[in-house]
């Protein structure tokens, strides 16, 4: 299927509006056409309007098609910052194919022992702008895909405004597939994990 391809919604679904975060639901047959289907959400526009909404994965069937067998899936093994930041990786903004590590969003993790055993994981992210009707939508991807982890316990994400988000932020490889002018030296200034 590709992005120009028109879809007609299967049934009624709940979708969330973009960049506001607001829920509406779009009509049977209302049509959409696909402009990105990354961590386990599509991001389509309504072909009468131009708006843009979120479809969640869960919902794949709408458009006819069938949600990964990845989406959901439990990560085995001991937990490691590996396995973090690949989660992470996993969590994408709904109107930039780029996932929020390489955006640059993600300020910091610390992932520490609970005393009652288990791990906590505590993330501090920002958006790319002020006041964006997606944080919290961005906020719980976080946490639903760090709490899925071996040994997770616990799991707090703060979303920060200061330092405020600056594409000099964004990974080279982000940078480059945006079409942002490469500097010689552009790399994220926040290491994502700090004891």
């Amino acid at each position: 299927m590709s992005t120009t391809d028109p879809i007609k919604l299967t049934r009624e679904t709940e979708v969330l509006e973009i960049p506001s975060g607001a829920r509406a639901r779009l009509r049977e047959g209302a049509v959409v056409r696909l402009l990105q289907s990354r961590g386990g959400a599509y991001t389509v526009t309504a072909a009468d309007t131009g708006a843009m909404y979120r479809i969640e994965e869960k919902d794949a069937d709408a458009l006819g098609l069938s949600p990964s067998a990845s989406a959901q899936a439990a990560v085995a093994g001991p937990l490691t910052e590996k396995m973090v930041a690949d989660q992470l990786r996993t969590v994408f903004d709904p109107e930039i194919p780029v996932n929020i590590v390489d955006l640059g969003l993600v300020y910091s993790c610390v992932v520490a022992p609970l005393e009652s055993g288990g791990n906590r994981i505590a993330v501090k992210m920002t958006m790319t702008a002020p006041g964006c009707g997606m944080s919290g939508v961005l906020k719980s991807d976080v946490e639903s895909k760090l709490a899925r982890l071996p040994d997770v316990k616990e799991v707090a994400v703060e979303v920060v405004f200061d330092p405020p988000w600056h594409p000099g932020l964004m990974s080279p490889a982000a940078r480059l597939q945006l079409g942002f002018d490469m500097e010689p030296d552009a790399s994220p200034v926040f290491p994502i994990f700090r004891p």
